[in-house]
């Protein structure tokens, strides 16, 4: 398959409150046309509440990965986004992917938001993924993620790179930058989906959710604290086309990552 419908939902993430985020994803998401993937932002159903004891799903289970299998079945697309989910006496941010069939995978934050001590209550990541649908292999990233190029270098090992997060305002400039910038150091599309509004403790988050194409240009983007989902089709074939007109890949230089 050489295209790829894809949609990102950019919205408020009500604090702690998950019946809430799931009926106001509900209302969003009631008139999605037909697409293969569907995009949710980083914790999109408690917010960036990593300090929180209780706020967690269990593992393996629990109310949102329940209401992310009957939405994935009920529209027929594979829904992914991250979610906290208790791990031990830690928590771990854990980028979901759920399959109308309802088939689970996920993918753990690797970088941890030192800033934010996130590293003091949430696991670190120990695997890098590649996820697939139709034939098109994807990367997940977990905000942080992506201010570490190596972990996201394309190995010709997958042709979208996806990006949920919580990236607040006063930092939106490096969130719109590296994404592109990822998207033409990679010849990949890339897809970031970012909240609006102020969390739970003050901090403002102003959007930025994009669609990029493999040259970093805008495919598609939401305006700038609004509520949206975007939506575009992308087209692999022409991906294809550019990296064997310009073919910087061959010229990168081969690394190993260690993990620990």
């Amino acid at each position: 398959m050489s295209t790829l419908k894809v949609a990102a939902v950019q919205y408020d993430i009500d604090w702690l409150d998950k019946e809430s985020n799931i009926q106001k994803l509900d209302s969003l998401l009631k008139n999605l046309p037909s697409v293969d993937l569907l995009l949710l932002p980083e914790t999109f159903s408690t917010g960036f509440s990593i300090d929180v004891q209780g706020c967690e799903e269990p593992s393996g289970g629990g109310q949102v990965l329940e209401w992310m299998k009957a939405k994935a079945s009920e529209l027929g697309v594979v829904i992914a986004g991250s979610v906290l989910v208790k791990v031990d006496d830690k928590k771990a941010n854990r980028f979901y992917w759920v399959t109308p069939e309802g088939e689970v995978d996920y993918y753990d934050k690797r970088h941890l938001f030192r800033l934010g001590n996130e590293q003091d209550y949430v696991v670190q990541g120990e695997q890098r993924k590649i996820l697939e649908v139709n034939g098109i292999r994807i990367l997940p990233l977990v905000c942080y993620d992506l201010r570490f190029p190596v972990w996201s270098r394309n190995q010709n090992d997958y042709e979208l790179m996806v990006n949920v997060a919580n990236w607040p305002a006063v930092r939106r400039n490096v969130w719109d930058t590296l994404l592109k910038a990822r998207a033409m150091e990679n010849q990949t599309y890339v897809i970031g989906v970012n909240r609006v509004g102020e969390d739970g403790k003050g901090t403002p988050h102003s959007g930025g959710t994009a669609i990029y194409d493999f040259c970093g240009e805008t495919i598609e983007s939401a305006s700038d604290d609004n509520e949206q989902v975007i939506i575009a089709e992308l087209d692999f074939s022409k991906q294809k086309a550019f990296r064997d007109k310009f073919p910087a890949y061959l010229d990168a230089d081969e690394f190993v990552i260690k993990m620990g």
